[in-house]
């Protein structure tokens, strides 16, 4: 997903393990890439960040952020700002910024590995608490589900 000031793509590139380990958990973790550019800077990461079938929820989740009947998230009276749909690792995550009758403003959270170089390492950078804003119009939400449904396609469940 891009707009005209920042681009997060993320993509399903293997299986952790390429022969099935016998265990429900090993035999299913994908290698997510992913590369971000924003005013700030450009990266790329790649880690085993989801699983088989929490890869097909980021689809679910994206389809229904396109239809209106993901609620918008606002940070607690804290500041902390938690995520619509998170992971087992908490890598990648994502939350709902801003919604219009003609698109919506998806947070892309990325904790750990997927975090900006300048942030890794650092004991006070929280989990979820680094997000890119997309702004995306419906019909190319519903594109980036449609092509994020492609790829975890070729990555059935073990």
């Amino acid at each position: 997903m891009s707009d005209h000031t920042n681009s997060v793509e993320v993509r399903p590139l293997s299986y952790q393990f390429a022969a099935a380990q016998g265990n429900r958990y090993d035999d299913n973790w994908l290698v997510i890439g992913g590369t971000v550019t924003t005013p700030d800077g450009s990266w790329s990461f790649t880690d085993p960040a989801l699983l088989t079938d929490e890869a097909r929820q980021v689809t679910a989740w994206m389809r229904a952020a396109a239809a209106g009947t993901v609620a918008v998230t606002r940070p607690d009276a804290d500041g902390y700002l938690s995520p619509d749909t998170w992971f087992n690792e908490p890598v990648l995550a994502f939350s709902l910024a801003d919604r219009s009758e003609t698109g919506a403003v998806i947070r892309i959270h990325l904790s750990l590995e997927a975090a900006p170089p300048w942030q890794q390492g650092d004991d006070r950078a929280d989990i979820y608490q680094y997000y890119v804003e997309v702004r995306v119009d419906t019909a190319a939400l519903l594109h980036a589900a449609d092509q994020w449904d492609l790829a975890p396609a070729s990555f059935p469940t073990r």
